[in-house]
């Protein structure tokens, strides 16, 4: 049951990356330095203070970064390698009892996977917003995904399976507006394309 659990924890801890990539981490450290949370061997190190302190640091960095124009965008091709390594790191610290093997093929599988489709699925939210209102609802959704992935991350480190299906609601909707979000921005980009100009024959 312990095994279970903290392949739940992971698994939405590294959802939770897809939204900000730190902020699972700061949540991590935060419950490993309390006692919450017993961390995977070889993993000790992110429930230390300088480990604390280094995600505090880059966590309001990034949650900083999304709140100015075009840099939001930036940040978004850079979170998406980003946030799949913090997702196999997140799963592997915290699964324990299994064959090292298999915890790593988990880790790189589920946690990486689903860091990966959560952060393109709010990287693909972010380009409609910024082809529909010119960034100006970027602010709106960089708060929305802030506080997603908090709140993601202390339902996972208090309710692990709880935290495990939200995460599948998460995938799914998730699936919805990939495909959804592709398909409008190929309608804005098709009815921006310039017709061609079609020169007139000479007369005969």
């Amino acid at each position: 049951m312990d095994t279970i659990l903290s392949i739940c924890l992971g698994i939405g801890l590294s959802a939770a990356c897809g939204f900000r990539v730190f902020v699972p981490l700061l949540c991590l450290s935060l419950a490993a330095l309390s006692g919450h949370v017993q961390l995977a061997n070889g993993f000790a190190w992110i429930g230390s203070y300088p480990a604390l302190i280094a995600f505090a640091v880059a966590t309001g960095l990034e949650i900083a970064a999304y709140y100015i124009p075009y840099v939001d965008n930036l940040m978004d091709a850079l979170a998406i390698p980003a946030a799949t390594v913090a997702g196999i790191l997140l799963t592997a610290s915290t699964v324990t009892g299994m064959d090292p093997m298999l915890k790593w093929t988990l880790a790189i599988i589920a946690g990486g996977g689903v860091a990966a489709t959560t952060q393109v699925a709010t990287t693909k939210l972010r380009a409609l917003s910024t082809a529909t209102t010119g960034g100006l609802a970027n602010p709106v959704v960089s708060t929305a995904e802030a506080g997603s992935s908090t709140g993601l991350s202390i339902i996972a480190l208090v309710w692990p399976i709880l935290g495990f299906i939200l995460v599948v609601l998460v995938l799914i909707a998730s699936t919805f507006l990939i495909a959804y979000v592709g398909k409008k921005v190929y309608g804005l980009l098709k009815r921006t394309k310039p017709e061609p100009v079609v020169s007139a024959g000479t007369p005969a």
